[in-house]
């Protein structure tokens, strides 16, 4: 199937260029692109007028990658709680089984609404699997 859109990493990785040099592009208008919330999505048509030709495959063929994003808030927690789950959990993201990408993990406690928010980035498996996790936990 045809790619119709393109991130702004898959325009950098396509033209051989840096991140940044494309996001100036798209600032000066010299790149037509739509904002998606915080995001840019430049159409094929637009990228093939501003490279002069047709554009190739942008991700070598294969499966599809998945990347998930997760927001899980936990209510009720004090400090010494929100420490030892925050680190089991980064502990569980740093250390993924062989073959798989690193997840990232970021945690914010906040004491006076005794809540503590993760934040989790990576593949589908290794976040259902820190969901398990932190669903055993509780």
């Amino acid at each position: 199937m045809e790619q119709l859109y393109y991130s702004v990493e898959q325009v950098a990785d396509l033209l051989g260029l840096h991140v940044k040099t494309v996001r100036g592009y798209i600032r000066d208008g010299r790149l037509s692109a739509t904002r998606i919330g915080k995001q840019y999505r430049i159409r094929r048509e637009d990228l093939e007028e501003f490279g002069g030709g047709p554009v190739g495959p942008a991700e070598p063929e294969g499966p599809p990658s998945v990347e998930v994003s997760t927001v899980v808030r936990l209510e009720g927690v004090d400090r010494e709680w929100a420490d030892r789950v925050t680190t089991l959990v980064t502990a569980a993201a740093a250390g993924p089984p062989e073959g798989r990408a690193r997840l990232h993990v970021q945690a914010v406690h906040d004491p006076r609404g005794r809540s503590l928010r993760l934040v989790i980035l990576g593949d589908a498996a290794g976040t259902a699997a820190l969901l398990d996790l932190v669903g055993r936990l509780t």
